[in-house]
């Protein structure tokens, strides 16, 4: 990690243009911070090659009507864990932190009750993971945009059967998208 970010005030006016818009152009920029168009793209082109300034499209958790998880784990290891979810819809990022557990996961659905049946079954029922707690993010305070796999086409999700899984057949979990037993809608092919 690279703690020497040496930012000087343009830069910090261009990062702060495109937060609060995006799609702002360069020449828009220019106008707004006094620089010609070229030294401006030239700019912008040298924080994003240093990766201080990345677009990244995605939901916005804050407007739409999906569930978020915050899942915090002790694992005995760590890269299994990242392994049994890297196919799985339902997984956003995983982060390694400090403290009384070191993985923080975060997933979305449809229903708690899915999200639920996923850290029962993939994780509490897991030999690689000790701790588990489990929270259901209320409402982010700012926009929270992140990536989500909206096509499946040639996914395989996670290998295992929902038809076989006690949550899917309870009723509590709607399956992986990924699959034909999938009974929600945000991933169904109409």
């Amino acid at each position: 990690m690279n703690s020497n970010i040496r930012l000087d005030e343009k830069d910090r006016q261009i990062i702060t243009l495109f937060q609060k818009n995006p799609e702002i152009s360069q020449s828009e920029i220019a106008e707004i911070i006094g620089l010609s168009q070229p030294s401006v793209g030239m700019r912008i082109k040298k924080l994003k090659d240093r990766g201080i300034l990345s677009h990244i499209v995605g939901m916005n958790f804050k407007k739409v009507n999906l569930f978020l998880a915050k899942v915090e784990i002790a694992a005995k290891n760590s890269q299994n864990i990242i392994d049994t979810f890297s196919k799985c819809p339902f997984f956003i990022n995983a982060l390694m932190v400090s403290g009384k557990y070191n993985m923080t996961l975060l997933f979305m659905g449809e229903n708690i009750s899915s999200l639920e049946s996923i850290v029962d079954y993939h994780l509490r029922l897991n030999p690689d993971v000790k701790e588990v707690d489990f929270n259901i993010i209320v409402s982010p305070v700012k926009d929270f945009v992140m990536p989500v796999k909206i096509t499946l086409e040639g996914e395989r999700g996670c290998d295992l059967d929902c038809e076989g899984c006690p949550y899917y057949k309870s009723g509590r979990c709607y399956g992986c998208p990924a699959t034909n037993a999938y009974k929600g809608d945000f991933w169904r092919k109409d």
